[in-house]
């Protein structure tokens, strides 16, 4: 589905302000759930909203948990109807925190942010994604769309993942990171392995973006999954660090310095 272009920019900015203090006061109920509150959470985010609307987003749920391996979670809902995505993520994302430390250790933040939206709009304004995306992860947090309450638990299972893998790297990540390498290093953390004999050309952000997203991202995960295949984990890691970290050189050459050879880049 194309964007929508019937907002103006700063009826854009008001939505992402008056969002962003919604989750803010959510982020406050999950972390204060044991003390008084002096005034409605709410409050100040939900002046002037239609009755429905307060009630929909005073009954939102905010849930906090404590994981096997000593991290928190905080699970966000911005509207009543987020309850059920965000009580299938809480069951899986034990196991997903497993998959990114098992490839990434266990040096990433112990406290974790999952934020579901209820509406095309919040996602927009709070995760900065399109209808065509069904999470995305921000310096503090994972945001999911609403339509991703109608993925199936294989396919969450993998977005999951994917998502909380940037969210551990993202410190470690530089802002001009070749994208083809940090979408198949996340997922490669979040698919099921298959065996890539051959390394494949690898996508451009144009394709990423592009009509055949899809297909540009499978590219992307199969050279992850050919370098870790041939070189072995432990070299996909190291080449993410070099090749995505800050200050890090050209792709061509960060290969060659962590694998020791000349892959097809284009």
């Amino acid at each position: 589905m194309p964007r929508s272009t019937t907002s103006g920019a700063t009826d854009r900015r008001r939505l992402a302000a008056l969002l962003v203090t919604e989750l803010i006061c959510g982020l406050l109920i999950v972390t204060r759930a044991d003390a008084p509150p002096a005034a409605p959470p709410v409050a100040a985010a939900t002046s002037g909203a239609p009755p429905a609307a307060v009630a929909e987003r005073a009954s939102a749920p905010h849930t906090s948990h404590r994981l096997s391996d000593g991290r928190t979670v905080r699970l966000i809902g911005m509207g009543e109807r987020t309850a059920a995505l965000l009580a299938r993520i809480g069951a899986q994302i034990d196991d997903a925190a497993a998959a990114v430390t098992a490839f990434w250790g266990p040096g990433w933040p112990h406290e974790i942010v999952v934020v579901a939206a209820a509406t095309d709009e919040q996602f927009a304004a709070v995760g900065g994604g399109d209808t065509h995306t069904a999470a995305t992860t921000t310096s503090d947090r994972i945001v999911f769309a609403p339509g991703a309450a109608a993925m199936s638990d294989a396919a969450l299972r993998i977005v999951l993942r994917h998502e909380l893998f940037h969210y551990a790297a993202r410190a470690a990540t530089a802002a001009d990171a070749p994208r083809w390498l940090t979408e198949g290093v996340a997922d490669f953390v979040a698919r099921p392995p298959v065996r890539v004999d051959a390394a494949p050309a690898v996508p451009t952000d144009a394709e990423l973006d592009g009509p055949d997203r899809s297909a540009a991202y499978d590219r992307a995960w199969m050279f992850a999954r050919f370098v870790a295949d041939r070189y072995g984990t432990d070299a996909l890691r190291a080449l993410y660090e070099r090749a995505c970290g800050h200050g890090h050189p050209d792709a061509a050459t960060a290969v060659r310095q962590t694998l020791g050879a000349d892959l097809p880049l284009a």
